[in-house]
């Protein structure tokens, strides 16, 4: 190996040890006082082994934090988990059995020059093979990282008769996430050697082609979290390095982007797609279709590294949606079968979390439907409201109202929203008006049968004659002469808001235990402001409602929530079986969150009046103290709360409701 290295500077350690440092990529090596415990700590040197003038022993780690270049000061922390000396005698074994003379990369100074291996040494470009792993991992582990190096060296096309080409370098990333992307010890073993081969790099090609694999490695399959820290200062310091050359600083500033990026995500569950490589790699971006509930769409654009927040976030862009924390990505689901094709409300969506990748979801979808053999599988992106939530009143965001109308109006029409014959004509005819507007003789209109169809809920429509339903809805309809559609679409959300389960969130599930008889095998749960409520799904029919400060404890695990809950004045214990436990934990935490908050500002802002009034006061009496601590405390316990509600956070163990208590 072969790179510029000045000649050793003396430096005096605290404990008196000479310490030898040099500038760029060369060694250091520290000479500790006689009888120090460190002179035999990993030292090579005392199996006697000198060669070619070199004198291998590895420093311990108190020489290290003085010999070490900044850019690897994060590795110090690090020490224990590099086998410096392991390395060094299997790369020894390795030289003698070549006949080769030395594998640093740096230049000799002089014949009489002696050096020592250090760290520095280790995680510096070698254009050889390794004999053994960089960190201390399994022992079944050591022949495939030994492997793992040999792609690498592939990759950056070290002693390649010809140029490697666009789609070898695809197989070899592929190889690389086959056999790491499962294996966390690997994961971190693949960086430290991809790092390796940025160091010190004596040619310009290779150290880019070595930069570009850890991009491509690091945009989809982070390391562990102290690998992960080590590499953001290493990557940092090379970034915005004065000396940094112009190739290699872009590549270094997008790894630490997207290091940054899947540190936060995690590890992606499948191999990228050739596709999702390639564009990467000719920085392009692919496009898929997200639908909205009223069957419109938008076209996004991904990489393999575009989590379904990067995606939320894309969308609301495109749609000009500035108010979008309550909104996300949903997995859609629709067997299909013969005539059932058409039918409404055979599918079901599932909540995505933010973390989740765009090219693992597309994926999955794929084996979805070729597992799904003699039955068709659509899978779709769907862009809708995870909850509805007070707040949303206030929002004037006109994109943010027709979108709540769209999800409103979708449940409705899937009769989610039982209601009486004269709500049904009402809601029906003031949909009919915001999508057509008014006109004079609405019978007129060519359209005018399959809007009333469209949008009156199949349960309703048959409890009364079809010209019964036409007559009342076209006697309502012209009396709506004065409404714009806006003023039409906020009735329709008023109607519906206005409803004990209005502006809620569905989630079918099968009973497991009801103590009391109460339900059905298979319930409907809605989830609002005011608590869960139980429908039973054919035919749609309101059960029973469970007001918030009533559900005293709830929880979910995978497959299964519960809610431990007041009935009659009388605590009982219900469990459904659902794999959308965690969303139905969030919706109803974020709901009490919201409540609490709402009560404890309340009474802040009552403190506040009370003591602006109270100008003579000298002082605080200490029970008010107390009293403005504790709600600080609470508001705090509820934000951090919400905050995780917002962020999905992972509710499979039980949610002890402490705040429920309080509404």
């Amino acid at each position: 190996m072969a790179a510029g290295g000045a000649g050793p500077a003396q430096h005096q350690a605290p404990n008196g040890a000479s310490v030898s440092i040099s500038n760029g990529g060369g060694a250091a090596a520290a000479t500790p006082p006689q009888g120090s415990a460190a002179s035999t700590a990993n030292g090579a040197a005392a199996d006697g082994y000198d060669s070619d003038g070199y004198s291998f022993a590895p420093p311990t780690p108190s020489t290290l934090s003085m010999s070490i270049p900044p850019e690897l000061a994060g590795a110090i922390p690090l020490i224990d988990r590099f086998q410096v000396e392991g390395f060094l005698k299997a790369m020894q074994k390795q030289i003698h059995s070549a006949g080769k003379r030395g594998f640093f990369s740096k230049k000799s100074v002089g014949p009489q020059t002696r050096e020592k291996f250090t760290l520095e040494d280790m995680l510096c470009f070698q254009k050889d093979s390794i004999p053994t792993s960089l960190l201390k991992i399994s022992n079944d582990l050591v022949s495939r990282s030994i492997k793992l190096f040999h792609v690498i060296l592939k990759y950056m096309g070290i002693d390649s008769p010809a140029i490697i080409s666009l789609e070898e370098r695809i197989e070899f990333v592929e190889k690389l996430y086959k056999h790491t992307l499962k294996r966390s010890e690997l994961r971190d073993e693949l960086f430290a050697q991809i790092s390796k081969q940025t160091r010190n790099n004596p040619d310009r090609g290779w150290s880019i082609r070595a930069w570009e694999l850890m991009y491509l490695c690091a945009s989809s399959m982070p390391p562990s979290k102290d690998i992960g820290a080590y590499l953001s200062e290493y990557i940092h310091f090379v970034a915005h390095g004065a000396t940094t050359d112009a190739d290699v600083r872009v590549l270094a500033l997008n790894t630490l982007n997207a290091l940054k990026r899947s540190v936060k995500a995690g590890p992606r569950i499948t191999i990228p797609a050739w596709e999702e490589i390639e564009a990467l790699l000719t920085s392009r971006k692919l496009t898929t279709i997200v639908f909205f509930l009223d069957e419109t769409f938008e076209e996004i654009t991904y990489d393999m590294a575009t989590t379904v927040a990067d995606a939320v976030e894309e969308l609301a862009g495109i749609i000009k949606l500035s108010v979008y924390s309550s909104f996300s990505l949903f997995e859609c689901r629709k067997v299909v079968n013969g005539s059932k094709s058409s039918e409404i409300g055979n599918e079901e969506y599932i909540g995505l979390d933010d973390n989740k990748y765009i090219g693992d979801l597309l994926s999955e979808f794929k084996s979805a439907k070729d597992r799904n053999k003699g039955e068709i599988l659509h899978c779709k992106l769907v862009f809708k409201k995870r909850l509805f939530r007070e707040s949303d009143e206030a929002v004037t965001d006109p994109m943010f109202v027709q979108l709540s109308y769209v999800q409103l109006q979708h449940d409705y029409i899937l009769g989610n929203y039982p209601v009486g014959r004269d709500d049904a004509s009402q809601l029906s005819a003031l949909q009919i008006l915001v999508e057509i507007g008014f006109i004079d003789n609405p019978e007129s209109c060519v359209e005018w049968i399959s809007l009333l169809e469209r949008f009156l809920p199949r349960q309703v429509a048959i409890t009364r004659a079809k010209r019964d339903w036409e007559l009342d809805i076209i006697s309502r309809f012209q009396l709506m002469e004065h409404l714009s559609k806006d003023d039409a679409r906020q009735q329709f959300l008023r109607i519906l808001r206005t409803l004990p389960y209005g502006n809620s969130v569905f989630f079918s599930v099968r009973k497991i235990d009801d103590p009391i008889g109460l339900l059905p095998g298979k319930i409907i749960l809605g989830i609002n402001k005011r608590g869960v409520h139980f429908f039973r799904p054919v035919p749609k029919e309101y059960l029973h409602s469970a007001e918030l400060r009533d559900i005293m404890q709830f929880g979910s695990s995978n497959t299964a929530v519960f809610f431990k809950m007041r009935v009659a004045g009388v605590l009982h214990i219900f469990q459904f079986e659902t794999k959308q436990g965690e969303e139905i934990c969030v919706a109803l935490q974020t709901h009490i969150n919201d409540v609490m908050l709402r009560r404890y500002s309340k009474a802040r802002s009552g403190n506040s009046v009370t003591s602006q009034n109270d100008v003579n006061q000298a002082y605080k009496p200490p029970n008010i103290e107390m009293f403005e601590k504790r709600v600080q405390e609470l508001t705090k316990t509820a934000e951090d709360s919400q905050k995780k509600a917002d962020q999905n956070c992972h509710l499979h163990c039980s949610h002890v409701s402490a705040a429920t208590g309080h509404l």
